[in-house]
C-alpha cells in the first residue's frame, strides 16, 4: 500500500512525516529501517508518526523512530518540524501548539513562518531519571575508555545525553568515543553524546554522536543538554547561540528547576509517496 509522506528537516537533521488523520499508519522496526536508508528507502535520521489528538488539551500526539528502529522519547528538531507540518496542511491554525509525546507534554510556538521555539522540559539530573549506572548525582563523571579517560556530564531531557567539553569538535573522534560511550555500559539505554567547543560566554559548537542514528548534522535535545551542562559549570549565561554542522539554534534556560527553550527553523524538502 502507498503512503503520502513529507520530508523536512531542521538545521540539517532531517526526518520522514507521516500523518495517520486520513490514513491509518503502524510502522515496524523493518519498516522504518527501510524508509531511513539513503540508498534503497527515502533517507533520513528519524521517522516521525503523528496521530490525531487523544484529548482536547493537545493538539496532535507523534512518536518518534530512529534510524535502526528504535523509538525515543524526545526530538527537539523534530518538534519544530511537526509544528510547520501541522500549519502549512491546515491541520492547526493557531500559532502555540499543544504535542503528546512519550515524554509528556510539549509546547510549540510558531514565531514566524519557518521558525518555532519549543519548551523542551525540565532536565532531570538524577543518574536513575537519565538512566546512569552510578552511585549518586556527581557535577561530572568519568569513564576509562582504554587509554584514554574522559569526563563528562550527564541528564535527560526526555533521551539521556553525555556531554564532553573539547578544545575543537572538529579534530575530535566523535565517530570513535560517542559508539564506545554507549557500549561502556555505564548508560543501560544508550545515549547521545555531545561534544561542546566553547567560543564565548554566549556561543558554543557542537557535534552529536546520536544513539540509533550515528552523528547527525544536528540535534536539538543534545545542543540543549550540551548548553545545560556548560552553564553548570560556568562556562555560558544568559541567550545561547549554538552552532551545529546543519545550522544555528538559539537556547535558552533560567536554571536547575526550570525548562529549556530552543527556538530554530524547520524546512520542508519535498513530498512523496512510497510502498510499504
Amino acid at each position: 500500500m502507498e503512503y503520502q509522506f513529507t520530508k523536512m528537516h531542521g538545521v540539517g537533521n532531517d526526518f520522514i512525516v507521516f500523518d495517520s488523520y486520513t490514513q491509518p499508519l503502524t510502522l515496524s522496526c523493518k519498516q522504518v529501517r527501510y524508509i531511513a536508508d539513503r540508498q534503497f528507502g527515502i533517507g533520513c535520521d528519524q521517522v516521525l508518526l503523528l496521530e490525531p489528538p487523544k484529548n482536547s488539551e493537545t493538539d496532535v500526539c507523534y512518536r518518534i523512530f530512529n534510524a535502526d528502529g528504535s523509538e525515543v522519547m524526545q526530538c527537539g528538531n523534530g518538534a519544530r518540524c511537526v509544528a510547520i507540518y501541522l500549519r502549512e496542511k491546515g491541520l492547526v491554525k493557531k500559532d502555540r501548539i499543544i504535542a503528546e509525546t512519550g515524554k509528556g507534554l510539549l509546547t510549540l510556538e510558531i514565531i514566524d513562518n519557518n521558525c518555532v521555539t519549543v519548551s523542551m522540559g525540565v532536565p532531570e539530573f538524577e543518574p536513575n531519571r537519565i538512566p546512569l549506572k552510578v552511585n549518586q548525582r556527581m557535577k561530572e563523571y568519568k569513564l576509562n575508555l582504554g587509554e584514554n579517560k574522559l569526563t563528562f556530564g550527564a541528564l535527560s531531557l526526555g533521551n539521556p545525553h553525555a556531554v564532553i567539553i573539547v578544545d575543537d569538535v572538529d579534530t575530535t573522534m566523535v565517530d570513535v568515543i560517542g559508539p564506545n560511550i554507549q557500549l561502556s555500559g555505564m548508560f543501560p539505554e544508550s545515549v547521545n553524546v555531545g561534544f561542546i567547543q566553547i567560543l564565548n560566554q554566549e556561543a558554543f559548537k557542537l557535534r552529536v554522536f546520536e544513539r540509533g542514528s550515528g552523528e547527525t548534522l544536528a540535534c536539538g535535545s543534545g545542543a540543549c543538554a550540551a548548553m545545560v551542562i556548560a552553564c553548570q559549570q560556568g562556562y555560558l549565561k544568559g541567550t545561547i547561540d549554538a552552532e551545529l554542522r546543519g545550522g544555528h539554534l538559539t537556547l535558552r534556560w533560567g536554571g536547575e528547576g526550570e525548562p529549556v527553550y530552543m527556538t530554530g527553523p524547520a524546512e520542508t524538502v519535498f513530498e512523496g509517496k512510497i510502498e510499504l
